[in-house]
C-alpha cells in the first residue's frame, strides 16, 4: 500500500497587501483581541489552534482565526494534524509601526489561558501577568 503526503497550504496575504482597514475589521471582535492578546504574551513559541479552545468552540475559533490569517494579523502554518500559530509582528510593523503594540495594550483586560490550561481575567490575569514578569531571584 502506498500512502500519499498531502500538504496543505493556507493563503496568506503578502506584506504590501496588509490592508489597514481589513486589520481593523479583523481585530474588531473581542474573541480575535483576546486571540492576539494570547499570542502576544507567548510570541517565542507558535501556538497550536487547540490552545485557544477556552476562548470558543473549534468551529468558532477555525473561522476567527481563518478571519485574523485572511487579514494579515497571523501566520498559521500547518503540520500534519495540527495548525501552528503565530503574529506577523515584523509584517504588521513594517506597514503600521507600533500600532500592534497599541493592540496588544488594549487586551490585558481579556481573559486569557495560563499555562495550566485555566482561564484568567481581570484582577487575577493582571496579578498572574505580574508574577510572570517578577524577577526571580535564588536564595
Amino acid at each position: 500500500m502506498r500512502y500519499v503526503m498531502v500538504m496543505t497550504y493556507l493563503p496568506h496575504p503578502d506584506t504590501e497587501q496588509i490592508a489597514f482597514a481589513n486589520v481593523l475589521t479583523a481585530l474588531g471582535d473581542e474573541t480575535r483581541l483576546a486571540i492576539i492578546g494570547h499570542l502576544a504574551r507567548n510570541e517565542e513559541n507558535a501556538m497550536t489552534c487547540g490552545q485557544f479552545l477556552d476562548l470558543g468552540s473549534k468551529t468558532s475559533l477555525s473561522y476567527h482565526l481563518a478571519k485574523l490569517r485572511e487579514a494579515g494579523v497571523v501566520h498559521v502554518r500547518p503540520e500534519g494534524t495540527k495548525r501552528f500559530v503565530t503574529l506577523r509582528r515584523a509584517d504588521l510593523d513594517s506597514r503600521f509601526l507600533g500600532f500592534l503594540d497599541s493592540i496588544v495594550a488594549t487586551t490585558r483586560h481579556l481573559p486569557f489561558a495560563c499555562r495550566r490550561g485555566d482561564v484568567l481575567s481581570g484582577q487575577q490575569a493582571a496579578e498572574a501577568l505580574a508574577r510572570e514578569s517578577a524577577p526571580q531571584f535564588l536564595t
